[in-house]
């Protein structure tokens, strides 16, 4: 038998290597370019990824919330429901096989969040790690709605990031019309510039002081959140910055009062994309549907009167 070439062994060596990073990497996991996602609150049954996809077509949707549970850093779905819950990765595993994808939110209003029961960067990592591996993602979503440890946070998904090439998101609480984010929400994309974490920025058009009509103050909110992004990021362009931000309204009745129509709707969705931003998500898909018209806020129904899924197809044209 003849000896090997150099060349046949360093052939040998690069097919090696290239076999372990295929084998280091999730089999299930892809990096899509999701531009509309709403969000979706997995721990209820209904309704289902795949009942929203056949009915209107939209395949990628916004999971909320994976969280710390009672023994700590150990992510759940709301918090106590196992990450590999048959009824929920069923249904991702059907979405993908339609052609679909998820992104994955963690925190949120009530918590426990992760990014506070995990006690080091190195922790957190893991716990993304153990989401993004149990569903095939590979986006988080950190809705930030009470007070992280910035850096802690953002060097966990510097790791993720420079791991998987993980998309990575940040959905943030706007303080008025004319301000943008909250302050603290700088802050996090401060830490997130000095990790040297690729977000996206995406606020929260909803529950905030505003004047005149809503749809332009949702409008007028997003342009001011872009003139922190460039206070944050100087070096880039109006564009690449129009194309980091996204937009999360609330629809129909908000928890303080305004309402988000379906013209308000129209009029954020022609805005966004005459401007070429990055994304559109909405709170939420369980919501879209006029079964309780003229009630108060609920999470199973807008509040206002619209047909099924009536946002949901608004929104899909972007």
């Amino acid at each position: 038998m003849a000896t090997p070439s150099t060349k046949d062994r360093f052939r040998a060596l690069i097919a090696a290597l290239i076999a372990l990073v295929a084998v280091a990497q999730p089999a299930s996991a892809s990096t899509v370019d999701i531009r509309f996602a709403p969000y979706i609150d997995i721990t209820m049954e209904r309704p289902t990824l795949t009942e929203v996809a056949r009915a209107t077509g939209v395949k990628n949707f916004t999971l909320a919330f994976a969280l710390g549970s009672h023994a700590g850093c150990d992510p759940k779905w709301g918090g106590t429901i196992d990450l590999t819950e048959p009824r929920i990765i069923n249904q991702i595993r059907e979405l993908k096989a339609m052609g679909g994808d998820v992104v994955i939110a963690t925190g949120g209003a009530l918590g426990p969040y992760l990014e506070h029961v995990c006690g080091s960067a190195a922790d957190l990592a893991g716990a993304y790690r153990k989401i993004l591996d149990a569903t095939g993602a590979n986006h988080i979503d950190v809705d930030v709605e009470a007070a992280i440890p910035a850096d802690l946070v953002n060097q966990a998904l510097a790791t993720i990031q420079r791991e998987r090439g993980t998309a990575v998101s940040y959905t943030l609480r706007v303080q008025g019309q004319d301000y943008g984010v909250d302050p603290f929400s700088v802050q996090i994309l401060q830490s997130a510039a000095r990790n040297n974490v690729d977000v996206l920025v995406n606020p929260m058009l909803m529950n905030f002081g505003y004047t005149g009509d809503w749809g332009d103050a949702m409008i007028t909110a997003s342009q001011s959140v872009l003139r922190q992004m460039k206070e944050v990021w100087p070096s880039r362009s109006d564009a690449e910055l129009r194309r980091k931000l996204g937009v999360t309204p609330m629809i129909g009745r908000n928890d303080t009062g305004m309402t988000t129509t379906q013209a308000h709707a129209r009029k954020l969705l022609a805005w966004a994309k005459s401007n070429g931003i990055g994304f559109i998500g909405f709170w939420s898909a369980g919501r879209d549907n006029g079964s309780c018209a003229g009630g108060g806020v609920s999470p199973t129904c807008s509040g206002i009167a619209q047909s099924q899924w009536e946002f949901t197809t608004i929104f899909k044209a972007f």
